[in-house]
């Protein structure tokens, strides 16, 4: 029963952490942005490359082919 009151305890912070970074995300102005390879989705292990924000980290955009390229010989 202990184990099962600490994930409750542990899901409730991790769904307030979620809140606040979604909103600070929705407030950010994204003033800079970089190429970065991140997961496509939060429950898969795919890594794709996109524009995120240096600030907040969302994923604001789709690199072009010649972006992507340029990416892939740093």
């Amino acid at each position: 029963m202990w184990k099962s009151n600490k994930v409750a305890g542990l899901l409730d912070k991790k769904h307030k952490i979620e809140r606040e970074i979604e909103q600070i995300q929705k407030k950010c102005k994204h003033p800079s942005k970089s190429l970065k390879s991140i997961r496509e989705r939060v429950d898969s292990h795919t890594m794709v490359i996109r524009w995120v924000c240096d600030d907040c980290f969302l994923s604001i955009g789709y690199p072009s082919k010649k972006e992507e390229n340029n990416y892939f010989k740093q």
